[in-house]
Order: C-alpha cells, then structure tokens, then sequence
C-alpha cells in the first residue's frame, strides 16, 4: 500500500485573525506518531482570494449582471466606487497583515476608502461622544493615541461593506464567520443542505474548489481531514468534500471537529457518506489512529473507534471498539507548520474589549487542561465528551509546550482555550513560567476563559499578572443567587464581585459572560441583574461584558431533565442529520427577545462609562418593574472583603 499522508483543513469559515486550533493539534499529534502529516487553512486563503483586485472583478461581473431596477443602493455604491475598492483592496489587506502600518494615517483621514453603509455607524458613535462633527467620531472610544486602531476599525468596516456587496451579487449565505450557517444548526434533516451541494456553483464555491485543487496538488495526501468546529463552516467543508471525490474517489475524506460532536451524534443520513467516507466523534486522536490502520489493513472495520461509516448495504454504522483515549498529557505539542501565520488579518470589528482579543491579533491556542473541572452547569453540554472528561498536565510539561510554540510561530501571545481553566492549574502554570522568566524565557501574554470562583484571591491574581495573564473571561450568567444556584455555577454575585475586583485590581481585563431568558427568569429577575451589572461596571469590577440569549440543548442538564427546570420540551421532528438546540415552553410567558434589546444598549454603553448612574429602567423602550436590589450591594460587597 502507498505511504499515508494526511492532510487536516480548516475550512472556511472560522477565524481570519489567528488559526483555528484543531488541526494543529491533530497535525502535532500525527507527527509525535511518526505519521507524514500537513496542515491548510483554506479559510484564510478563500479570504484572501477573493479579497483582490481580481477577486473584486469577478464580484463586479455579477453585480453588473443584477438589472438596474433592482440594485440596493449599496450594489449601487459599489460599482459606482469600484475604481476606489479595486485600487484600495491591496493595500488595505496587506495593513491588516501588519505589512504596511504607515497606511493607517491615510485610512484614518477618510479620503482613501470608498464608505459604504457600514461606516453609518460611526454617526452613532458620534451621537454617543457627543462630538458635534468638527473631530473625528471615533476619538473617545480609541483615545488620543489610538490612530492604529481607528484604522483597523475603518479598515473592517470596509471589509464588511464588501462582504454585504457578495452577500447581494454572489451568494446570500456569505459571511465571514457564520457562511450558510442556517443549512446545518440543528438541522433535523440532510435535505436543505443537500439542495445547496446539488446547486449550481457560486463564484465563492469555484473559488473554494480551485483552492482546494491546489491543496491536493501541493500535498498529495491520501488522506483528509475537515475538522467544522460551527455550523458556519460545515457548508464550506462538504463543498471541499465534493470537489476532493470529483477529483480523486479514492482519496479518504474524514469529518469530525466541535460540531460533529455536539450536533451529529444521533447520524443517521446516509448522503453525508456520498462526501464523506467517515465521520468521528469526540476526541481525535483515538479514532484516528484506528481508522488509520484499518486503511493500512492492520485492523478490520468492526475495531474503528466512535466512527459513522456507510455499510455495503448503504445503512449508516457506528462502531465503537473500547479502547481508552490518548492521555490529555500524551496528546504532543500543536504545530502551526505549514499555516501562513504573516497572512491572517487583524481585523477591530466589535468595540467590546474582550471580543476585540478574538479577532485582533494572532494568538497561539493552547488547552491548559481536557474538559471541565466543574461540569456542573446545567446550561452547559456537560453530558458530552469534550467537556465531561476532565484530564490535567503538568505545569513543566505545558511550559515546555509553550516554549516549544514560541520558538516555532516566533509570537508570544496565548489564548487558553479551556472550557475554565483550572485554578490550581493556572496556580502552578504561573508560578512556573515566573521561575522560567527569572532564568531567561521570553515573557509571554495570555488570556483565557475561567469560573469566578472564591479560590482566585488577590495573591493568585496578583500571580498570574506577574506570569503573563491579560484578561479573563467568565460567566456571571444571570446574575441572580436564585438563578445562579438553579444554574449549578457554584458562585453568588457576591463572590463573583470580590473575585472579578481582585482581577482588575491585578490589571487584568475582566469580561463578564451575562445571560437572559433562563427557565423561570421573570422581567424582575432581568432588571434585578441588570441593576447588579451596572453596579460591577461602575465599581470596577468588570470592564467588558456581553448578554446572550439561553438556548437549550439536548445535551444540558435543562434539556435532559426539563421539569427539574419549570419548562416543557417542543417535540422535535425524526432526526437524522443535526440534532443540538431544541424548544421549549417556559410557564412566566416573558418576551425575553424583547427585553435583550434593553439589556445588551446598556452593556455596551456601561463599557464606555456611559449610563452607569442612571436607573436601569432607561435602557428599555417599554415599562418594566424598578430594581429591587440596594444601589450600594455591590460596593457593601467589596466592603466586606477589605474589612475580612
């Protein structure tokens, strides 16, 4: 049999600012077991092919065949700016690659980019600053010295206008992060999504195959793994499955990644497997080294490890063979080799300050530890693999791993990627990179996602600023000790006020997880927390924070005992495709869609220290009950710790 060669991609569309971490694990582990392995991300290089002056070309082409009746009046600006966006596109992709940032003084005087309908909302910003138009808009959210920045926002807006102009020419699923998202989020069945496949190709899917094309070419592999960690990326992947099959059938295709395991656990479709030879579940490496010598013929089909496969008959298996999963501290070091880490975009879409760290700049993704520690959330997916089984290393053996990225990407910047990353784990890790610093290591800057719990005291935090830690994220969910005791967080907002003060105090950037429409969740409750939140902005505490909407899950502990929870279930029609969110009555009868209009205007003007002295009930456009929680709880709160 010819020699294995193993090809994972990113598929588009996930992140444009850093690599999405999954193939760069499997790739590391591959070639920790002396397996001929290879990386793209073709994610970026779909971006970056359409995003040029050819790309804008063939967009124009198609806009120009919408007839003139019928062209939005951003189609319109679009062609009738098209010299500007064809000059201009070069350039500006080559600044948010950091490779040329003298253009941001250009970019910030408004006279280079075409303005589309995207910088509409810089009159917004205006309003809020109260800038009466004789300075620039943006001053009071970067500062006097934020003139890279600023650049960096105009520069994504533009972006975003051309990304608007291919949803309306080319293809209306088009979207940076979240591409045909609606064909696969807890799509019961294969259908619409085969309907898409079956279509007609969009300039965006010629493009995608003639990468893909090239990626068989450059590497040979007979192998392929698509790793779809989001809805948004799995049109995309069975795109690149197709054209792999029409090119070559006898190269292997495997889909796995962070939505196969939530979303495809219940398989039962078996037109998936017309693109797709396999599909795995959970943890990769496990099923990947089986299903790899099964193809070398060093184990038959009933010994593969969580894999779907399509039997001779047609019907959809699963075969699970027990065998025990690749020790979390056995797993290797990921590798970003072969990934164009100068080609990703730092791109400044959002003003939130955490959502910032996620598109601006390239992070190395590391795991701190497998799973969650906690797993008690009852909103949570804590019934799967990925966040159930819960397995640590050592802090040498991940600052080691640290090292090892550091020397090979030549950047310093990690972002944990735990569901919460242990705090005896961060304890250890901290104190081991300051005794490394002390010996000469290059200092790092890190960041990552935590539960505000009482074990971080001021010393810890005051620890892990010294070892290199920037910002934090965590959920303070609904901020109700009723709720929150409902939820199973294991904290009070009490507590979650004097952990998230010892952050800021340290330096660190605290970004708050917030939550509406909980089973049982009354309009009081929603005010209540609202009225807690400002408390913890104007405090200190706190200087990001975003509310989500609650949507439950098949896996959480909500959707698997809902009664538990005061709800009912909506029945789900026969599932044989995606099967993840699911419906459900809850007896308060609160139009939660309506409030959050209310609750996420006032996080996002608290953020700017806009608002934080004036009663909640301002930020919502109907009546809603006053506040019950005292003005001062939060400041008694603090209080009380200094005092003990």
């Amino acid at each position: 049999m010819s020699p294995q060669r193993v090809l994972s991609v990113i598929p588009p569309m996930t992140q444009l600012n850093t690599p999405y971490p999954s193939t760069a694990y499997l790739t590391g582990f591959l070639r920790s077991r002396g397996i001929d392995a290879v990386q793209e991300d073709l994610a970026l290089a779909l971006i970056l092919r359409l995003f040029t002056p050819a790309g804008l070309d063939a967009v124009r082409a198609r806009a120009e065949a919408v007839p003139v009746a019928q062209r939005s009046p951003r189609l319109a600006g679009f062609l009738e700016h098209f010299a500007a966006y064809r000059r201009t596109i070069g350039p500006v992709i080559a600044f948010l690659q950091g490779r040329d940032s003298t253009l941001m003084h250009r970019i910030v005087a408004r006279d280079l980019l075409p303005e589309g309908p995207r910088f509409d909302a810089l009159e917004a910003y205006a309003d809020a600053s109260g800038d009466d138009g004789g300075g620039d808009p943006m001053a009071w959210a970067f500062g006097a010295l934020g003139t890279q920045d600023r650049a960096r926002h105009y520069a994504t807006l533009y972006l975003n206008d051309l990304a608007d102009v291919l949803r309306e020419a080319v293809d209306p699923r088009f979207e940076f992060v979240r591409y045909a998202e609606s064909l696969a989020m807890s799509q019961p069945t294969f259908e619409p999504l085969a309907q898409a496949l079956a279509a007609p190709p969009t300039l965006v899917d010629d493009l995608l195959r003639d990468l893909t094309l090239e990626a068989l070419a450059r590497h040979r592999p007979s192998v392929v793994l698509l790793s779809v960690p989001f809805p948004g990326s799995v049109y995309a992947a069975f795109r690149i499955a197709q054209a792999i099959k029409a090119q070559d059938p006898a190269i292997v295709t495997v889909l796995g990644g962070g939505f196969v395991n939530t979303e495809l656990r219940e398989l039962a479709e078996p037109r998936v497997f017309d693109f797709f030879d396999y599909v795995t579940l959970d943890a990769g490496e496990r099923p990947l080294l089986a299903l790899l010598e099964h193809l070398r013929g060093e184990r038959g089909p009933s010994r593969l490890v969580r894999t779907f496969r399509r039997d001779a008959e047609g019907a959809v298996r699963y075969v699970n063979l027990a065998e025990p999963d690749i020790a979390f501290a056995e797993v290797g070091t990921p590798t970003w080799d072969g990934l164009p880490l100068a080609r990703y975009l730092s791109l400044l879409d959002l003003l939130n300050p955490m959502h910032r760290l996620w598109s601006d700049g390239r992070w190395n993704k590391l795991t701190v530890a497998q799973g969650c520690y906690w797993k008690k959330c009852s909103f949570c997916d804590v019934s799967l693999d990925y966040i159930g089984r819960y397995e640590g290393a050592s802090a040498e053996l991940l600052a080691d791993r640290i090292e090892a990225i550091v020397a090979e990407t030549g950047q310093t910047g990690f972002h944990f990627v735990d569901e919460a990353a242990p705090p005896k784990a961060l304890k250890a890790l901290s104190a081991e990179l300051i005794r490394r610093g002390e010996r000469g290591s290059a200092p790092i800057s890190w960041w990552g996602n935590i539960r505000f719990e009482k074990t971080f005291t001021p010393a810890l935090c005051q620890q892990l600023a010294a070892s290199g830690c920037i910002a934090v994220s965590g959920g303070l969910e609904v901020a109700s000790d009723r709720l929150l005791a409902l939820m199973a967080k294991g904290v009070t907002v009490d507590q979650v006020a004097r952990v998230t003060r010892a952050f800021s105090e340290a330096g660190i950037l605290v970004h708050a997880y917030l939550m509406y429409g909980f089973p049982t969740q009354t309009v009081q409750d929603t005010v209540d927390a609202l009225e807690y939140v400002r408390q913890l902005f104007a405090e200190g505490c706190i200087q990001s924070g975003f509310f989500h909407r609650f949507a439950c899950t098949v896996h959480s502990p909500v959707g698997l005992e809902p009664a538990k929870y005061g709800i009912t279930l909506k029945p789900l029609p026969p599932v044989t495709f995606a099967k993840n969110d699911i419906g459900f009555v809850d007896p308060t009868g609160v139009d939660h869609d309506a409030l959050g209009v209310g609750l996420k205007k006032a996080a996002y003007n608290f953020m700017h220290g806009i608002g934080l002295d004036e009663d909640v009930r301002a930020w919502f456009d109907f009546p809603v009950p006053k506040a019950r929680v005292n003005r001062q709880r939060i400041a008694r709160a603090l209080a009380h710790r200094e005092q003990g």
